[in-house]
């Protein structure tokens, strides 16, 4: 009576286990002495992290006939030496993962091994899924890398060189952190998922996406230098620009900073991305700020310029009329030397910590990329200033539209179909989600000729959305002068990952067209989507 309580006490344990679990006996066979073990017992739980039904009394050689040395070498060491092993092992006869521990079950004489594993199937798809999206990152950061290397094609005289190393040092410095950041998170997101501690997640999660948000902060000044950010340029008046950021300036620069103002009348309008444009100023007036350790007087001035031949020539621009915004201190100056580097990227005087060097070099782009330059003149302890050069605009400047508030805008659920075109799967896939959450009709295609049967069928569109650089023969822009051909009101956001400007015809587009540059917020885009619906 005691023997057989004790029988299914055991039977209830063994079967409690939720892991898999076996007792294997090897035997002599054909091919030698202990060249097969027999399954003795097992628990329920083989089966289900196995998929092998009743697998109490068959061999190796019937489960796994292709796989029988390997498991042999395995389970015949624990059984000769009685040292206890754990593994990881594709059973290749069942197409799983396994994790097991293995021990001789004694005496030794009994020939026998309990074999304690599970199915990890599931986790080791989740790691090379890690892996390969972090090599993905990796792969497109040095992608990237390696065309921004390549954008600024006037590193000047002879110090051209000793640029190109430094602005590769600078990417690589700050992309590596951020790219630590990034993988550091996903790696403890992995242990925590492993470990059941899914709370946890959330900052790991939020502590990823600040790196990715900084990586695109730092792309966009890169792209500000190489003259190849996405801007978007109207009719402006830069004085009304001045007076509106006054106050921030003052603010930014601190109570021992004294700020003037020098505007000149009569001021002639710039067609110009106003946006970029108040970056650069209160960029200046910061690097003044900081030329003015003790105080000092700040000062912003505009004025209309006419330059000939000869002025022109000395600043790099063509002769004609423009208009100047400058930035003046009374601070430390700088050195000859020192101004004949200022522009270069990641360039900085400042204490390690204290600057970037992609301050000067992206006023610097992005007022070429505007059709003008930027220029410095300065002396040692006479102080510093900056001047932006834009070309006149032969038109009145837009007055000031008024920004909707970020947290006011709740994005409004949709019904209309609009058509995803992008050649990059996983920003395709993102659009479409954001866009099928809110109940719009969603259509995807991966280039443009796909694009155009849609467009050409009988299908409901009521916006294109689509990248600028499509594969296939055919860009986004001119997918979007194609798609006007067949439906002329339809509604069409340009998205792209830097500014193709020519193929943007410069910042003049269309009525009824939208650019926005990647990567953006999910809001922001929603936004953008209802702006340009019907």
């Amino acid at each position: 009576m005691q023997q057989n309580d004790a029988e299914v006490r055991y039977r209830a344990l063994f079967e409690a286990i939720d892991d898999g679990f076996c007792i294997i006996e090897f035997f002599d066979g054909p091919d030698g002495p202990l060249s097969d073990y027999m399954h003795i017992e097992a628990n329920s739980g083989y089966e289900r992290h196995t998929g092998i039904k009743n697998i109490i009394g068959k061999t190796l050689r019937q489960i796994a006939p292709d796989e029988v040395d390997g498991w042999l070498e395995l389970y015949g060491g624990v059984l000769a030496t009685g040292k206890p092993i754990r593994f990881e092992r594709h059973f290749v006869a069942v197409s799983r993962y396994i994790e097991v521990s293995a021990s001789r079950v004694e005496p030794a004489s009994l020939n026998q091994v309990s074999v304690l594993f599970r199915d990890v199937t599931s986790r080791k798809k989740a790691e090379a899924a890690l892996v390969a999206n972090e090599a993905a990152l990796e792969q497109r950061v040095a992608e990237r890398t390696s065309e921004l290397m390549r954008a600024e094609e006037q590193l000047r005289h002879a110090q051209k060189m000793e640029a190109v190393g430094q602005l590769t040092g600078g990417i690589a410095h700050d992309f590596n952190n951020l790219l630590a950041g990034i993988s550091g998170s996903l790696e403890m997101m992995q242990a925590r998922i492993a470990q059941g501690r899914t709370g946890e997640l959330d900052r790991y999660v939020t502590g990823a996406q600040g790196a990715a948000k900084r990586a695109a902060a730092l792309t966009q000044r890169l792209l500000a230098f190489s003259r190849r950010q996405t801007l978007d340029p109207k009719p402006a008046d830069i004085n009304r620009l001045a007076m509106g950021m006054q106050e921030l300036i003052t603010r930014s620069v601190g109570p021992m900073i004294d700020v003037e103002t020098a505007l000149a009348g009569g001021l002639w309008a710039c067609f110009v991305d106003v946006g970029q444009l108040e970056n650069a100023l209160l960029n200046l007036c910061i690097n003044a700020r900081d030329a003015m350790p003790h105080g000092g007087k700040l000062t912003i001035e505009t004025a209309n310029r006419w330059f000939d031949e000869r002025a022109a020539r000395q600043r790099g621009l063509s002769a004609g009329q423009y208009v100047s915004l400058c930035v003046s201190d009374t601070g430390v100056g700088m050195a000859p030397e020192v101004v004949e580097r200022a522009f270069d990227p990641f360039y900085t005087t400042k204490p390690t910590g204290a600057g970037t060097g992609l301050g000067l070099s992206m006023v610097h782009g992005f007022a070429g990329q505007s059709g003008g330059t930027a220029r410095i003149y300065s002396e040692v302890g006479q102080g510093t200033m900056v001047c932006i050069y834009l070309p006149r605009h032969l038109g009145n400047a837009e007055t000031d539209d008024i920004a909707p508030d970020p947290q006011a805008v709740q994005p409004a659920l949709g019904s209309e179909t609009v058509l995803v075109v992008d050649d990059e799967p996983l920003v395709r896939m993102i659009a479409v989600e954001i866009l099928e959450d809110l109940g719009y009709h969603v259509v995807e295609a991966g280039d443009g000729p796909e694009a155009m049967r849609h467009l050409n069928s009988d299908q409901r569109v009521d916006l294109l959305v689509t990248d600028v650089g499509l594969p296939g023969g055919m860009n986004g822009r001119q997918l979007a002068d194609a798609a006007r051909g067949v439906r002329p009101e339809l509604g069409i956001l340009f998205i792209t990952g830097y500014a193709e400007n020519a193929v943007l015809n410069h910042g003049h587009l269309e009525h009824g067209m939208q650019v926005m540059t990647k990567p953006f917020r999910a809001e922001d885009f929603v936004r953008r989507i209802r702006d340009l619906l019907p």
